[in-house]
């Protein structure tokens, strides 16, 4: 399911789902999410600098989690322009 956490105020977005919305500043021109595999699969992403943590079963669904996150998390106006995922990946090598 589609999770997004930060402390602040909780509103509901237009999901149904709750959202907490960021105190004012200045808006940022990235922002970005490292998106790691779930041990019981799909995908999670958390983003640097800011409380927001969404999670999806494939890629597309993640991307369109995250869009919604983002523009749950800040105020209107206060929005990055670019989100970036920074896919991480844990390989265990035998030697």
């Amino acid at each position: 399911g589609h999770r997004a956490r930060r402390f602040g105020t909780i509103v509901p977005n237009y999901r149904g789902a709750a959202c907490i919305m960021s105190g004012g500043g200045r808006a940022l021109d990235e922002i970005i999410f490292v998106v790691t595999e779930a041990p019981e699969g799909g995908y999670t992403a958390r983003a640097l600098g800011e409380s927001i943590f969404t999670e999806a079963d494939d890629v597309d669904s993640l991307r369109e989690h995250v869009r919604d996150a983002v523009r749950c998390h800040f105020e209107e106006g206060q929005a990055p322009r670019v989100v970036r995922l920074h896919f991480v990946r844990d390989d265990l090598i035998a030697v």
